[in-house]
């Protein structure tokens, strides 16, 4: 045991002082950091203010455009607002009628929406919140307007028909030309036509689909940007919000007695059977215990799939530089492959442990920041059984795995020999990435229960079932088999490592290598 020891400890240090360790250490929180802010800041200031022109020969749907890009901004300015008062206002409740009672009350829905608008806006947010603010609280930065209507340039004849102003506005739109307003030169994002017969072009139910084929083109939306649809959106759903409206009042129907039934719905609420009684609604934080689990497979595939190869890279270099003919003088074989596979789990450890850690105090520091988000996952990591679950799956099936692994380094003299195997490797371990978003839909189904006990897949899908209470049949022989076959696969591996560590040539046929096991 002492040789297997130092052996394990040479293999640690010698690991631990290359750059790629601190790398992977370090790589992973510096994604997770990434992959969080990353979106949020491209969100709020990496986007461009998209402008763009409006030509209405109708008349009718100007006002409507314009209402719809206010409404959008009014709308980021509640939801920036509701950030702002989490990070910088005391938790104390407000009292009823101020802001983050009524709005709170209809977090991010239209009804909050139209009472921030109707009560002031920004201004009676703020005034409202302002006893509340914490002392040294900076001042609200109102965010940038993600679209912004900007006049015609001069030289585009609004009164020719819309080909011709297509055809005009084409350099402008393809960045060609730009347009001069606010006092600077701006590039045009998108361009909105509406044509004088529009109301002829509105498709209704019941109508043939010759005249339906004749009104397609209706109001042009110019634009090269074909992913960004944003701005399309929010102004095609204005304009048919209208539309439906005028429709309301042209056929004599009373509109608030409309908007009245189609607000009227019944609560429909999401109640667990496996909760206590008087607890059983599932709350945000319900939803992402059964789909953290996810997080973890991808976690546990990429820190096993790692570090093997790392395991394999170090056997193959030690064997073509015959440092392996060295170590084999001081220990047995079995005390080498022993310390190899104690020292780089010792690594992988180290790696995944600093994973782990990295990702607990980022939503740890995420939900300080009042993240709804971060809290509940920083609770659902806290709280539940995945961490230790992890660590023994990922203890496991790395044996199973490195076992494998230094089988396989044992007979190879170069990385190329190896290649081929690792090909056949890559593609068996392939399966759990991608059964890994089915699983947690059924976790108890039989996809999930057959691959459970195949014991190269279990550690990834018992680790996706973790947060679905499996039968406890599953959970103890699914754990009884893996241990037996990652012993099992070690056992095999000593037998093939002993004689294919000082081998030399073309590697052996696995019948050779199956005639090892059972020869000595």
């Amino acid at each position: 045991m002492r040789y297997v020891l130092l052996v394990a400890w040479r293999e640690y240090s010698e690991n631990a002082k290359t750059k790629g360790f601190w790398i992977g250490m370090l790589l992973f929180p510096t994604i997770l950091f990434i992959a969080i802010q990353v979106p949020v800041f491209l969100e709020k200031r990496g986007t461009p203010t998209r402008h763009f022109v409006v030509v209405d020969q109708s008349g009718q749907f100007e006002k409507t455009v314009d209402a719809a890009v206010e409404r959008h901004h009014q709308r980021r300015v509640l939801q920036e607002l509701d950030d702002y008062a989490r990070k910088h206002a005391e938790t104390t409740a407000p009292k009823a009628g101020q802001a983050g009672d009524t709005l709170a009350r209809f977090a991010d829905t239209d009804a909050a929406l139209d009472e921030f608008i109707r009560r002031g806006g920004k201004e009676f947010y703020l005034r409202e919140l302002q006893p509340r603010l914490k002392p040294g609280a900076p001042s609200f930065n109102e965010p940038r307007r993600s679209f912004e209507r900007v006049p015609l340039p001069p030289d585009i004849r609004t009164n020719a028909d819309l080909a011709t102003i297509a055809q005009e506005l084409r350099p402008y739109l393809r960045g060609e030309k730009k347009i001069f307003a606010e006092g600077r030169e701006i590039g045009l994002f998108a361009a909105v036509l509406i044509p004088a017969d529009v109301e002829q072009r509105i498709v209704r139910p019941g109508a043939s689909r010759a005249a339906a084929s004749r009104t397609w083109r209706g109001i042009e939306f110019w634009s090269i940007n074909l992913t960004d649809e944003s701005l399309r959106g929010e102004i095609q759903r204005a304009i048919d919000d209208e539309v439906r409206r005028r429709e309301y009042v042209a056929r004599g129907l009373d509109l608030a007695l409309i908007q009245q039934v189609a607000a009227t719905r019944v609560p429909f609420e999401s109640l667990n059977p496996r909760k206590e009684e008087g607890k059983e609604r599932v709350s945000g934080a319900d939803v992402l215990r059964q789909w953290a689990p996810t997080a973890f497979v991808y976690l546990l595939w990429v820190a096993i799939f790692s570090i093997v190869q790392m395991l394999l890279n170090n056997v193959i270099e030690e064997k073509s530089n015959r440092i392996i003919e060295v170590l084999l003088s001081s220990v047995t074989p079995g005390e080498l492959m022993m310390g190899k596979l104690v020292g780089i789990a010792a690594i992988g450890l180290t790696m995944v442990g600093s994973w782990v850690l990295a990702l607990i105090g980022i939503l740890a520091w995420k939900s300080s920041g009042h993240s709804e988000v971060a809290t509940q996952l920083y609770t659902v990591v806290r709280t539940s059984n995945l961490v230790p679950a992890f660590v023994i799956y990922f203890s496991l099936g790395y044996v199973m795995y490195a076992a494998l692994i230094l089988a396989l380094g044992s007979v190879c003299n170069t990385l190329k020999e190896a290649q081929s195997y690792m090909g056949v490797i890559t593609m068996i371990m392939m399966v759990p990435m991608l059964t890994m978003m089915f699983i947690p839909k059924d976790p108890n189904g039989t996809v999930a229960t057959v691959l459970s006990w195949i014991p190269i897949y279990t550690p990834f899908i018992m680790m996706n079932r973790a947060a679905a209470d499996p039968p406890l049949f599953d959970l103890i022989g699914t754990m009884v088999l893996l241990l037996v076959c990652a012993v099992s696969a070690l056992w095999m591996a000593g037998k093939i490592f002993r004689i294919g560590v000082l081998r030399t040539g073309q590697p052996p046929k696995l019948v050779e290598m199956l005639r090892w096991v059972k020869g000595s």
